[in-house]
């Protein structure tokens, strides 16, 4: 029994996805922080393309990657933006 190059796809992809919520926790900065967790939320998509699982690909990747972080990054910027102006 061999290993596919699908089994070594999802253990990369996983370890993309682990390696970005790592990132995502540890950054200094906010906005590092968010693009990390967008990269977790591609990972993820990616990953249920490869368990094929395409409808739910496509809502992580429209909700975790996409809709998640423009929020956060509108958020982030509506709040650096009130303390500056004290």
């Amino acid at each position: 029994m061999g290993i596919d190059l699908v089994s070594v796809l999802n253990v990369l992809v996983l370890i993309g996805a682990l390696a970005s919520a790592v990132v995502a926790v540890q950054a200094r900065r906010v906005l590092e922080s968010i693009i990390a967790l967008a990269a977790a939320g591609s990972f993820m998509a990616v990953e249920f393309l490869l368990l094929q699982a395409p409808d739910v690909a496509i809502a992580e990747a429209a909700v975790g990657a996409v809709l998640g972080t423009v929020l956060y990054v509108i958020a982030l910027r509506r709040v650096v933006g009130k303390g500056e102006n004290k």
